[in-house]
């Protein structure tokens, strides 16, 4: 039989537990457990300190993984062995498929937590954006508004459309005209609001006006005489329908 010293000094009894011995270096060290009491107690601490270290190092995983682990091997009928290394490297092998699901698991909510939080953050700046960019336009509309050289002109509704009433503010020097549609009647979906200038007898075309919004740039019109507005098709006419006038201003 092996020598005690050689098999407690080549680190045997390590090998064994971790299953790397040969064939017949196993059953030499099994021939020495069985029949040597101080090679015992020496394995017996030595499978003690690496039970402990596997427990200290164990991922403690979810319930519901857990409770699916142990389901599954109920279901397996139990069979007795020796104590060997496979045990060991079976648990291991278990503890680690558990720790890799766990972990992949979690770095998959994590990963879907993180794309989420990005999409928001993305739509919340194209809202900041829109929100700046409105009160940047708002804001300059009111300075021009505010402005001595503008002069408000104010159109109400004929027969046509009797509640109707659009403010409309000139300014000659800057050659500029801003308009608030909001005292307009909301209209179909396949009609729309137009405003032309009458120069010299001829109407020209100065934009599209919504009831929606509540400041509308439209283009200014050199030499306009009156100012006036019509129902047209939805997204405007080349020409004004007269029969459709519902209201004008002379300037």
């Amino acid at each position: 039989m092996m020598e005690k010293k050689r098999i407690l000094e080549e680190g045997l009894l390590e090998q064994y537990l971790s299953g790397e011995l040969s064939p017949e270096l196993h059953r030499i060290v099994e021939e020495a457990l069985h029949q040597n009491s101080e090679v015992r107690e020496h394995f017996d601490l030595l499978e003690a300190d690496f039970e402990r270290m596997g427990m200290e190092q164990a991922v403690v995983p979810p319930a519901q993984i857990k409770k699916a682990l142990v389901k599954s091997l109920e279901k397996k009928s139990m069979v007795r062995i020796d104590r060997t290394p496979i045990w060991i490297a079976a648990s291991i092998a278990i503890l680690f498929g558990i720790a890799t699901l766990w972990m992949f698991t979690k770095w998959q909510n994590a990963a879907g937590n993180l794309k989420v939080l990005q999409e928001q953050t993305a739509e919340l700046q194209e809202r900041m954006y829109t929100i700046e960019n409105n009160y940047f336009q708002t804001s300059l509309q009111l300075r021009n508004i505010n402005n001595p050289n503008v002069v408000p002109l104010v159109l109400y509704g004929n027969q046509k459309s009797p509640n109707a009433k659009v403010v409309a503010y000139m300014d000659h020097k800057r050659k500029a005209v801003i308009v608030n549609p909001q005292g307009l009647p909301v209209l179909p979906t396949t009609k729309t609001y137009q405003m032309w200038s009458d120069v010299d007898g001829e109407m020209i075309d100065m934009g599209i006006l919504s009831p929606d919004e509540e400041l509308v740039t439209l283009k200014y019109i050199d030499k306009a005489e009156s100012l006036n507005i019509t129902i047209e098709p939805a997204g405007g006419n080349d020409h004004p329908t007269v029969e459709e006038l519902i209201s004008f201003v002379l300037l």
